[in-house]
């Protein structure tokens, strides 16, 4: 496998673009302004997030009455999010092809699993996520996309210097942490949207009303779809990028940070928002604390 890494320089944004265009990594003036541009996307993506639960917040614990966006913009500006910033930290071939691959891999299981039940158990969708094929809404692969990216980054920076992220090893280790990172997120989601009637579990579950069937195939669904990305990019060689901050490299853990928060805080269930606490929040707070107290670059697959 590759062993190269991209390493995130603990640099501004702004400063590593401009040595880098010195340094002739970056080779021309107009891909310069495209670099501010893309990452000024990208924060501007996150700030909308953040106010976003912001305003949930606001109308649920002070009883505000403010406008909010729906489950389906929401989703809309997390894909954006996360594909706007793999561009960035991956490059647009590598990006566009971990999106492919989720998308097509989350779409085969959900279609599947509608169809029969063996994946996550006896369920299917409302008509409240909009048109579906084959059962599944078409934003559902992308809902798979923006949580399987941020997931992923989490995963590289709870492993930090723990072995090289493109050996094989190295490569597997995330693979598990990141799909077990991406469970928990559904462990808090998934009883609140059922009960929402994002979806419906014909035959319940002892958990919330949710199979523990559920859990098992959303660790196999994730693991698969990361498996594969390693595949592809074992074999298809990364170009050199504009070094980033540390800290815009690792926004997909403060926008991870940002649903732990809205799960602990805002719940169906009152048990739920232990579960939270334990399981997602935990996994933030320690996600939280290596990005701003390691001080060594982030390692993606190069």
């Amino acid at each position: 496998m590759n062993q190269a890494v991209t390493g995130i320089e603990t640099v501004d944004d702004s400063a590593a673009v401009e040595a880098n265009d010195a340094q002739g990594v970056s080779s021309s003036r107009p891909s310069h302004y495209l670099v501010r541009l893309r990452r000024g996307l990208v924060w501007s993506l996150l700030v909308f997030l953040a106010l976003r639960y912001a305003v949930i917040w606001a109308d649920s614990l002070a009883g505000a009455s403010l406008p909010r966006i729906g489950s389906v913009g929401f989703t809309v500006i997390f894909a954006a999010f996360s594909i706007l910033h793999a561009a960035d930290m991956l490059g647009w071939r590598r990006a566009v092809l971990f999106l492919c691959s989720c998308v097509a891999v989350s779409f085969c299981f959900e279609a599947v699993g509608v169809a029969t039940g063996s994946v996550y158990g006896a369920y299917h969708y409302s008509d409240t996520l909009g048109m579906k094929i084959a059962g599944v809404p078409a934003l559902i692969p992308f809902a798979w996309f923006m949580m399987i990216y941020a997931s992923w980054i989490v995963a590289h920076v709870l492993l930090e210097g723990a072995g090289n992220p493109a050996s094989l090893a190295g490569a597997l280790a995330r693979s598990v942490i990141a799909a077990a990172v991406m469970t928990a997120w559904d462990v808090v989601m998934d009883p609140g949207q059922a009960r929402a009637g994002a979806w419906v579990w014909e035959a319940g579950g002892a958990y919330f009303g949710v199979p523990f069937q559920n859990f098992t195939g959303w660790m196999v669904t994730t693991l698969a779809i990361y498996l594969l990305v390693t595949l592809i990019f074992s074999r298809i060689r990364s170009r050199e990028m504009p070094a980033a901050s540390r800290l815009f490299g690792g926004a997909p853990v403060i926008a991870y940070s940002l649903v732990a928060m809205d799960h602990f805080l805002i719940s169906p269930f009152p048990e739920l928002h232990v579960v939270a606490a334990f399981s997602m929040c935990l996994i933030a707070l320690l996600a939280l604390l290596r990005l701003t107290l390691v001080r060594s670059p982030i390692a993606l697959p190069g």
